[in-house]
């Protein structure tokens, strides 16, 4: 892997249908119904929707065989219409209706935590050698029929695995991991292979956008060292509705797609799942805009690990850098002050001078040439003159630079005065690429100055931004560096707003949590309630409890597995119930649908988690 140069991983081809995947094909966008896979007419115009909006596959879920039968009636629908869209089975705990499907489908996909094993019980327990090897012996019967079947049809399989639903025998030697995600994997992929089985595709899911982004790097290296090369499917689970699900699945799968993997990405909002297609189309189109760019020189360095989630090791200027969460630099420079209540800037950029306007409570950063020696305000240098630094008596001295302006006299004067942190921007086609070359440039010299990454867009469509941003600033969060995050834009979108996608990516990234996460399914056949709804109310009920993770699912398959990283959960049961978790813990089952988040903030309250939202 080059970590400064994108080029995309070259993988196997995989027929699906007439589009094929991997290889040279493009990035195949694809997604989910969401209606009742044994309602005909439904499940088959919500397909030609999704098919119009753009996407080249569609997945609908088949919980039992009569579910898999039914897909039958459902594509002769579709195809009578003229639409030659292949269409995919996705199967959970059900190998019979996997073979049904496998007969219909241009593509299944199953999930290796599933397909055998039990539902997941998160008890522990000791496997002997002997009795794992048992348990594979299982899966070999259970997968070769279906293996046999798809070589019949020439169907397709994904192997889809899901880290919320790791089975008991994974658990048990590799726990709850990245590393027991890939051997999940590739206990399937390795009989496949043994039995001449080769169109295949898969995928590495989690609502973690950290475990995700290791989990396929790992398999990537596990595939390298046994000589495969399947193609990739790629996304984030339960990322959520709105500006929160469009800013996590851009940073989840940005980063891998930065790194040229990925050959299929679906991008998984809780929203009617047509909406899904333009914001892949957007992000993917804009990863390949990175194509046979200026080549980025650089030397990596050698203790650097992509499998390593450890950040990278700076002094403290401040409140920046050391052990202190990532700082968000608002840009101000416009006169424009509005604030956003719930996600104050910890440093504003003011431009020349100081206004009369800015607010005196948040600490502002003056160009040097305006700058005077005041209470909460800091100086901010360029590479025309650095040089001025020395001698400057402020206690943090911010200098902005580019990779290409990382002389060695200036990192001489990095190594030498720890009172500076570092801007750092790029007009770079491929500013991710450039931005690393610099860290690993201060890596390899034993720098360790704080520094602030900075982007500058011209977007006027918020979703725009949120995808551009989250994928550019969130790979290099997933790396382990940044120490702040300064984001400008010069098109119409708020001020506000900005600030608030600043604080959303880090906490996408997992680096700063400045607000509720909800961890929200995106729907699909099997779920038992309104979704879309019920997310809104939950949302209503809890947003303001910044400290809490809470998991709103529609189904049992990867609910209590996907939100084992929640505080709380809420999952449907069957129609009409619900089902409260604490963690990973089922506290209440079958609640009425309408008394469940009142049940919910009763069972937050139970716990001593609740404070009284702030209504001021």
């Amino acid at each position: 892997m080059n970590y400064f140069n994108y080029k995309r991983r070259l993988s196997s081809e995989t027929r699906i249908g007439d589009i094929p995947l991997g290889g040279t094909n493009p990035i195949r966008i694809q997604s989910m119904t969401n209606t009742n896979t044994n309602d005909t007419e439904a499940s088959a115009e919500q397909v030609i929707r999704i098919v119009e909006a753009g996407a080249d596959y569609v997945r609908l879920t088949a919980q039992g065989v009569r579910e898999a039968e039914n897909l039958r009636n459902i594509k002769e629908v579709v195809r009578s219409k003229g639409y030659k869209t292949p269409l995919i089975a996705d199967i959970h705990f059900n190998p019979r209706a996997a073979e049904a499907a496998a007969r219909i489908v241009e593509k299944v996909r199953i999930n290796p935590g599933n397909f055998v094993d039990r539902v997941k019980t998160f008890e522990n327990f000791e496997y002997t050698d002997e009795e794992y090897a048992l348990e594979i012996e299982k899966i070999r019967a259970k997968l070769i029929p279906l293996l046999n079947i798809c070589k019949e049809h020439k169907t397709a399989i994904r192997i889809g695995v899901n880290h919320g639903s790791l089975s008991d025998r994974i658990m048990s030697r590799y726990g709850d991991t990245p590393e027991g995600m890939v051997e999940s994997c590739m206990e399937f992929l390795r009989i496949c292979v043994e039995e001449g089985f080769s169109d295949i595709v898969i995928s590495m899911k989690t609502s973690n956008t950290v475990v995700m982004s290791q989990a396929v790097r790992l398999l990537v290296q596990c595939m390298d060292k046994e000589g495969l090369s399947f193609p990739l499917h790629l996304g984030v689970t339960e990322a959520g509705d709105g500006e929160d699900g469009r800013i996590k699945s851009a940073v989840g799968i940005g980063s891998l797609l930065a790194d040229g993997l990925g050959d299929t990405i679906r991008v998984s909002l809780s929203e009617d799942p047509e909406y899904e297609i333009p914001v892949a189309r957007k992000l993917v189109a804009y990863i390949k805009e990175r194509e046979n760019h200026p080549e980025i020189v650089a030397e990596a360095y050698a203790g650097y690990s992509p499998f390593d989630t450890s950040r990278r090791e700076t002094y403290a200027v401040e409140n920046i850098g050391g052990e202190n969460q990532p700082t968000v630099i608002s840009d101000r420079s416009n006169g424009n002050f509005e604030l956003n209540s719930h996600f104050l800037p910890d440093y504003i950029y003011v431009g020349k001078e100081l206004p009369l306007a800015a607010p005196r409570a948040i600490p502002s950063i003056i160009d040097v040439e305006g700058w005077k020696n005041g209470k909460n305000t800091y100086p901010l240098f360029t590479s025309v003159n650095y040089k001025e630094i020395k001698g400057n008596a402020a206690t943090i001295k911010f200098l902005r630079l580019s990779y290409a302006e990382l002389t060695e006299e200036v990192l001489s004067l990095l190594k030498e005065d720890t009172t500076i942190v570092v801007i750092l921007t790029t007009s770079h086609v491929n500013g991710v690429g450039e931005q690393r070359a610099f860290i690993h440039t201060l890596m390899n010299n034993n720098c360790k100055t704080p520094v602030v990454f900075n982007r500058g867009y011209k977007e006027n469509e918020t979703e725009d931004l949120q995808i551009k941003a989250a994928a550019d600033f969130g790979t290099l969060f997933l790396d382990g560096f940044g120490n702040g995050i300064m984001l400008q834009n010069e098109g119409s979108i708020a001020l506000k707003s900005i600030d608030a996608y600043m604080f959303g990516i880090l906490q996408a990234s997992r680096v700063r949590t400045s607000k509720t996460e909800y961890i929200s399914c995106p729907s699909c056949g099997r779920t038992l309630f309104d979704l879309q709804t019920t997310v809104a109310l939950v949302k209503e009920a809890t947003s303001h409890l910044k400290h809490l993770k809470i998991g709103v699912m529609g189904c049992i398959v990867n609910g209590p597995g996907e939100m084992a990283d929640a505080d709380y959960g809420y999952v449907g049961a069957e129609k009409g119930k619900i089902s409260l978790y604490k963690k990973k813990n089922l506290i209440e089952k079958n609640i009425p649908s309408g008394e469940a988040v009142q049940r919910l903030v009763q069972l937050i309250k139970d716990n001593g988690d609740w404070v009284e939202p702030d209504n001021n």
